[in-house]
């Protein structure tokens, strides 16, 4: 079994990650706290945005301390000694004033069984003042902060209209290391035009980084989308999924074996899915990863043909 995994996975899973920590089975549990995002208001947002990244979220109309509460009430019926830690998912989480950012994110740290806070964000809003208060939070609980990457090449950026460049998301990261806290980098894997080469190069980058963490996603075309218009243009080529589970696995064969694998595919919503259609059956996608490594006799950060 892979020294990173209580799952018989072949990568270093967030279950083991927590349980090692914690002891204890945790989960993030997803908070939509209102935020809104710099690069929608100034820039239209990124071409595949939909919906603010809301995929996960129960009620988002409910305050955050409510949000949270529905959640677990749920998870504790199968879970009942579990432990947690409030993902504040949805936007740009640290696009606020920092007066705003401590009442939201200090909310919940009082609540019984929360061991931890994770926030989602752009490399480009985190100002110093933000930062110093992050490494603040960070001594009070465990903190994660994930960063939207996507591709390491500048070109995919423009065309995406990420909005900001590969160098800001090196120094974010820089930053947030300086200040010891835990970082996750969000990419995502068959973007227009991207070769393989430019996949793998994007974690070559995040190895170079010292990376903590990393959510692989696939890129989807979701309905009222700019991609969904340039799709429907271009017809620009989508990863089979043959093809996503090749290139998913040569990119954990790069991967340092710490680095914590938090998501390895995309998550849809069904009725607002154009393509790929294969991208809805999750667990298939997961179990076919799973096989794939297998066959091949590889794992994390070893290749079978080293």
């Amino acid at each position: 079994m892979f020294k990173y995994s209580l799952d018989n996975k072949r990568y270093h899973t967030l279950n083991y990650f927590y349980r090692t920590k914690f002891n204890s089975k945790v989960f993030k549990v997803p908070i939509d706290a209102h935020f809104s995002c710099p690069n929608k208001i100034n820039n239209h947002g990124c071409i595949y945005c939909y919906e603010n990244s809301k995929a996960n979220i129960i009620d988002s109309k409910a305050s955050i301390k409510e949000q949270f509460l529905n959640n677990i009430k749920v998870l504790e019926k199968k879970w009942p000694n579990s432990l947690y830690i409030p993902y504040f998912q949805a936007g740009t989480n640290t696009y606020a004033p920092l007066s705003t950012l401590k009442n939201i994110y200090e909310e919940l740290l009082n609540e019984p069984k929360v061991v931890g806070l994770a926030i989602a964000t752009r490399p480009d809003t985190l100002s110093n003042e933000i930062l110093d208060y992050l490494e603040t939070l960070n001594k009070k609980t465990f903190l994660t902060i994930e960063l939207g990457l996507q591709s390491s090449n500048n070109n995919t950026l423009k065309f995406i209209k990420r909005g900001h460049d590969v160098n800001t998301f090196i120094n974010a990261v820089k930053e947030l290391h300086k200040r010891h806290i835990f970082v996750v980098a969000h990419i995502i894997n068959g973007l227009p035009y991207e070769t393989e080469k430019d996949m793998l190069n994007t974690i070559k980058l995040l190895n170079n980084l010292n990376i903590d963490g990393i959510k692989i996603h696939m890129l989807y075309v979701s309905k009222n989308t700019e991609l969904a218009s340039i799709y429907e243009k271009e017809k620009f080529h989508i990863l089979t999924k043959e093809e996503y589970i090749d290139i998913v696995i040569k990119q954990l064969e790069l991967l340092k074996p710490e680095v914590v694998i938090e998501r390895i595919t995309g998550d849809p919503i069904k009725e607002e899915l154009i393509t790929p259609t294969w991208l809805l059956k999750k667990f298939c996608v997961l179990n076919d990863i799973d096989k794939e490594m297998v066959k091949r006799n590889t794992e994390q950060g070893i290749s079978s043909s080293k």
